[in-house]
């Protein structure tokens, strides 16, 4: 490879490791209130283009739960119907990600084994 191949790989690899340490920031971002609501705008829209989003959000501390506190969040604005279409984008965000996590190979299983878990015990006596 000539040099200027060269240069351009090792560029191309330093914006690949930018990109992967921006999903970082932004999966550790959603354990933060005051920071979730733009990180899950950011990770939902770049869930497609970045492949192994599944698998960070699921090993990452508090991640999961931070997704499904957005979900519960906005029980009581359903009965009576009072939500906002900023509210409902929120949660959209947060379920395209888990999604993400249901949808990967990696995660799928582990995340299906986690839900069913979680009914079970929740519906035992």
């Amino acid at each position: 490879a000539s040099g200027r191949q060269r240069a351009s790989l090792a560029t191309l690899n330093m914006e690949q490791q930018d990109d992967r340490d921006k999903i970082f920031a932004l999966v550790a971002d959603l354990t933060n209130p005051e920071q979730r609501e733009s990180a899950l705008l950011e990770l939902s829209k770049r869930r497609e283009a970045f492949a192994d989003l599944a698998p960070i959000l699921w090993h990452s501390f508090g991640t999961i739960a931070a997704l499904l506190q957005e979900i519960v969040s906005i029980y009581p604005l359903l009965s009576p119907p009072s939500l906002t279409a900023h509210a409902s984008n929120r949660v959209c965000n947060a379920l395209a990600l888990l999604q993400c996590v249901a949808s990967h190979p990696e995660t799928r299983t582990l995340f299906l084994n986690g839900a069913t878990g979680r009914i079970l015990n929740a519906n035992m006596p």
